[in-house]
């Protein structure tokens, strides 16, 4: 675990597997910390450099002052990336980080050679459905959206398990203005336009049982891209690597494989 600090923000981030090897970028989502990504990493083949980090407001990085903009989480991983050096990384970003991932690419093409967007999109949601969430958070904390987002993030056969505690514990323990924070940064956000500009190696992962970002809002953003691929992982929700760790790893590999990443 390291700490990069430029000033206004200090990020924390992690980089697991071989220091040598081609890197890979994982950018998680909302309410969620570096540990979604715990389940797959052991399944990703070896020879890989595996960076994750905490978006502001989230983990165990700093929590500047709210809100924020897409602007700002694109600025802070770009910052990171030039720090260690890194460029013609394959990006995976979920979520919001599928939003930051989709941002960083239309703005530094020489840091993101392939990209996956799981579970996001070009637009997410609207204005007034965000001014709910952030008035809610505001007033009465995260846990009083919990159960709800909980219904969102993963199909009706997960929530019945024990390990949902784990990542509702992780939801209301972000601090609440960094996850106001950063829905304002979704709220803002419609990258519709310059992800239609993108030409790199796309690959789009929807949940079947996806509340919050349908597997139809996916299917159209990935189309944005040409030449893109789409794959739907059934029987799992918002956070398919966490439901299905073991095809969302294998569908990973595989583009991995195929963009010549490794």
């Amino acid at each position: 675990m390291q700490i990069a600090d430029f000033g206004d923000v200090r990020l924390h981030y992690r980089i697991d597997g071989d220091p040598d090897g081609a890197p890979v970028v994982f950018s998680n989502s909302l309410g969620t910390d570096m540990r979604l990504w715990d389940p797959i990493l052991p399944l990703l083949p070896k020879g890989l450099k595996l960076i994750r980090y905490d978006k502001r407001g989230h983990g165990l990085s700093s929590t500047p002052a709210g809100p924020y903009s897409m602007g700002n989480l694109v600025r802070d991983v770009e910052r990171l990336m030039d720090m260690l050096e890194v460029k013609n990384s394959l990006f995976v970003g979920l979520s919001i980080g599928g939003m930051t991932a989709q941002g960083l690419a239309v703005k530094r093409l020489d840091l993101v050679r392939a990209m996956v967007i799981s579970n996001t999109g070009a637009k997410i949601g609207t204005p007034a459905i965000w001014d709910e969430r952030i008035a809610a958070v505001k007033k009465d904390g995260i846990e009083a959206l919990a159960d709800g987002v909980m219904e969102r993030w993963f199909s009706k056969a997960f929530r019945a398990t024990p390990e949902l505690e784990l990542w509702r514990n992780m939801l209301v323990r972000t601090p609440a203005e960094g996850y106001w924070g950063c829905s304002a940064a979704i709220s803002g956000t419609d990258l519709y336009t310059p992800t239609s500009g993108l030409r790199l190696p796309t690959l789009g992962i929807a949940g079947s049982e996806d509340g919050s970002t349908p597997p139809d809002l996916m299917r159209e953003t990935t189309a944005l891209i040409p030449g893109s691929q789409f794959h739907l992982i059934r029987k799992a929700g918002h956070l398919p690597c966490v439901e299905q760790p073991e095809e969302y790893a294998r569908v990973l590999t595989q583009f991995i494989h195929d963009t010549g990443h490794l």
